[in-house]
C-alpha cells in the first residue's frame, strides 16, 4: 500500500480527491477492506493523525470493531445506500470525541468503498455551554450584589450585638456568642468571595502564555504541588495570547490546584501543554461576530477522573466534589475565560482528565511581549 493516502486517491479519483481536499468538513475514504485510502486536511485535524499514519491503518485500528462507526460503514456497504448516524462517541486510546455526526455513502467508482463525512457536534455544544457559563456567572454576580446589600449590613449588626452580649454572658453563653460571631464572619467571607463574579472592565494585552505557565508551575511546585511531578510540553512557536496576565494566572492556578488535589500523592502527574490549532472560525449564537480561537492550553492529570453526572454542571456555581468545598473555583474559571472571549472544556475518564482552554491571538496592532519559553521542561 502506498505511503501517501492522498497520492493514491489522486491516482484513482483525481477530480474527486481534489474536490474533497478543499472541503472544510472531515472526509475519509475507506476501501472494501476498510483501509484508509484518502483523508482530507480537515480529517487529519479531526482524527489527530497524518495521512502517512492513516495510510497504514484500517478503521478498526482506530476504533473497536463493535463501535457504531465501523457498524455504520458495514451497513452502508450492505445496503449500497447512504446512511447517517448522530451523537456517536469515538473512543479508543487514539481518539476521544463525543457528539459526532457521521454520514456514509457508497462510492460507485470503487466497488465496496465508503466515503465518510464526520462532523463534531461538540463545537456547537461548546458554544452553547459557554453562553450558559456566562449566564451562570451573571447570575452569581447578581446574587453577590444582592447578598452584599441585603446581608452584610444586618450581619454587622448581629455580630456587634453578639460581642456586647459576650461581655455580660456566663461561660456557657459566651461560647454561643463566639459561635454567632464566627458564623457571621463565615457568611461575610462567602459574600466577599461571590463578589469576584462581579462585572469589571477587562484590560487585555499580548501575553506570553508560556511565562504565565512557568509562573504557575513555580507557585505550585513550591506549595500545594511540591510532592508531584509537573511536566511542561510547549509549542515554542506559539504566538502570544490576547488576555489579562493576572487573570490567566488565576485561571491556570485554579486548574493546577484542582489537578493536584485529585491525583494520587505518590504517583500523581500534571502535564501543562500548549499548541496551535488552526481549526475554524466559530459563529457566536445570536451574533454576526465570528471568533478565532487557535491557541490551546491544557492542564492534564492522571487522577481518577470526574463522574459524568458532575461534568455536565462542572462549571456552575456551588457544584463541588470536595469535602468542605464551596464550588466557586471552576465557576470563576469559566467566568474569567468567558471574559476573554475563550472556551473551556473538560474531558475526563479514569486515569486522564484534561481541561482545555481555547484562546484568541492579539490583534495585529497590539504590541508583542518579549521572550519565549523553552519547548519542553520536566519537573
Amino acid at each position: 500500500m502506498p505511503d501517501s493516502l492522498n497520492s493514491l486517491a489522486a491516482t484513482d479519483l483525481p477530480g474527486t480527491a481534489q474536490l474533497l481536499s478543499a472541503l472544510p468538513v472531515p472526509v475519509v475514504l475507506l476501501d472494501e477492506r476498510e483501509r484508509f485510502r484518502f483523508a482530507n486536511p480537515a480529517a487529519e485535524l479531526f482524527l489527530g493523525l497524518s495521512t502517512a499514519s492513516l495510510a497504514q491503518m484500517h478503521l478498526t485500528d482506530l476504533l473497536p470493531e463493535d463501535s457504531r462507526l465501523p457498524a455504520l460503514v458495514r451497513q452502508v456497504r450492505a445496503a449500497d445506500a447512504p446512511i447517517s448516524d448522530h451523537d456517536l462517541i469515538l473512543h479508543s486510546p487514539r481518539i476521544h470525541r463525543e457528539g459526532v455526526a457521521a454520514h456514509g455513502a457508497p462510492l460507485p467508482e470503487m466497488p465496496g468503498a465508503v466515503v465518510l463525512t464526520l462532523q463534531d457536534g461538540s463545537t456547537a455544544q461548546k458554544l452553547d455551554r459557554q453562553m450558559n457559563f456566562r449566564g451562570a456567572a451573571r447570575g452569581a454576580s447578581a446574587m453577590a450584589a444582592m447578598l452584599a446589600h441585603e446581608v452584610k449590613n444586618p450581619l454587622s449588626g448581629i455580630r456587634g450585638a453578639a460581642q456586647l452580649l459576650e461581655q455580660a454572658a456566663s461561660e456557657d453563653d459566651r461560647e454561643l456568642c463566639v459561635l454567632i460571631q464566627d458564623e457571621a464572619d463565615r457568611i461575610r467571607d462567602l459574600v466577599e468571595r461571590m463578589d469576584m463574579f462581579s462585572e469589571r472592565p477587562l484590560e487585555r494585552e499580548a501575553v506570553n502564555i508560556h511565562e504565565v505557565l512557568d509562573h504557575v508551575r513555580r507557585i505550585a511546585g513550591t506549595g500545594f504541588a511540591a510532592h508531584l511531578r509537573i511536566l511542561q510540553e510547549y509549542d515554542p512557536s506559539l504566538p502570544p495570547v490576547w488576555g489579562n496576565r493576572d487573570q490567566l494566572v488565576q485561571v491556570l492556578l485554579n486548574l493546577v490546584k484542582n489537578a493536584a488535589e485529585a491525583v494520587d500523592p505518590r504517583e500523581g502527574e500534571i502535564v501543562l501543554t500548549t499548541a496551535y490549532r488552526h481549526g475554524v472560525r466559530l459563529a457566536i449564537p445570536g451574533s454576526r461576530e465570528r471568533v478565532h480561537l487557535p491557541l490551546e492550553v491544557t492542564v492534564r492529570d492522571n487522577g481518577p477522573g470526574i463522574d459524568e453526572e458532575v461534568r455536565a454542571s462542572l462549571f456552575d456555581p456551588f457544584i463541588t466534589t470536595k469535602r468542605g468545598g464551596q464550588g466557586l473555583g471552576l465557576a470563576l474559571v469559566a467566568k474569567l475565560v468567558a471574559d476573554h472571549g475563550g472556551l473551556i472544556e473538560c474531558e475526563s475518564r479514569p486515569g486522564r482528565t484534561v481541561f482545555r482552554l481555547s484562546l484568541a491571538k492579539p490583534p495585529a496592532s497590539a504590541p508583542q511581549p518579549q521572550g519565549r519559553a523553552r519547548a519542553r521542561q520536566t519537573a
